[in-house]
């Protein structure tokens, strides 16, 4: 690809094209967003491609990286075939799991009105089932929602404290940090920063002590998640990397 560049950059060859010259600012724009991201293989890809890898890297990375959720993950993959999967689920069967699940699948993917749509349908038919609680308040919470979704999720975790490893509990947190209640907030990321060692938690706890005017604590708590992630396996480094990047910008700071 850098050879097949160097040849479009010439000016006068760009400026009678102006589709390669497009396609080109595309397929960089891609490739350096590749090396920031850590995708190795696809820039690897990108670098040797031309136009097409760039175009199946928007559809498959890019767009994805972008997501409204993106940090706020719920346990799950989500992909097109387990979409078709449910849709035909629910339209012979109607069961209130399989619109949870479809709605787990649109808040992967940042879909979060669809989300919405699929968890009421699914709280109609089981307005007890607790992962629809838990999961339907935190996509509300991503709309920013919080009095909608508070209710949710602190019934959730008054019932189950441990619930989704903790994720319910850090929703807790944010909604509380979202309505201003940053003391019941703290109270709550310090719980779950005793029983798990999540970056999402500990840097919005620190971000929390440096609003109240305590830089030592917020410095532990941001340097055991840059300390942690440099020995992370890959796949956790890509999932937590919004966070790690976070952690580095606030010490720089602070």
């Amino acid at each position: 690809m850098l050879a097949l560049i160097l040849n479009l950059l010439e000016i006068q060859y760009l400026i009678s094209s102006p589709f390669v010259l497009v396609l080109t600012v595309f397929q960089l724009w891609m490739f350096i967003h590749a090396i920031r991201q850590r995708e190795w293989i696809w820039a690897l890809f990108l670098a040797f491609g031309w136009g097409i890898s760039a175009f199946f890297y928007y559809l498959n990375v890019y767009r994805n990286s972008a997501s409204s959720t993106r940090g706020f993950e719920l346990p799950g993959a989500n992909n097109r075939r387990r979409i078709k999967e449910l849709q035909a689920q629910i339209h012979h069967l109607d069961k209130a799991h399989h619109h949870s699940q479809l709605g787990d699948v649109y808040f992967q993917q940042g879909k979060l009105e669809k989300a919405e749509a699929s968890y009421r349908a699914a709280l109609e038919r089981d307005p007890q089932d607790i992962d629809t609680r838990a999961h339907f308040g935190q996509c509300l919470l991503r709309q920013k929602k919080p009095a909608e979704a508070l209710p949710l999720i602190q019934g959730v975790v008054s019932e189950n404290p441990k619930h989704d490893y903790g994720f319910s509990q850090m929703a807790l947190a944010e909604t509380f940090t979202a309505l201003g209640q940053t003391d019941a907030a703290l109270n709550i990321w310090k719980q779950v920063t005793e029983n798990h060692s999540y970056p999402r938690a500990k840097v919005q706890l620190a971000e929390l002590y440096v609003a109240k005017q305590q830089p030592e604590l917020a410095r532990v708590e941001l340097k055991d998640v840059i300390a942690d992630d440099v020995h992370s396996p890959v796949f956790q480094r890509k999932r937590d990397r919004v966070w790690v990047r976070r952690a580095k910008g606030l010490m720089r700071k602070i």
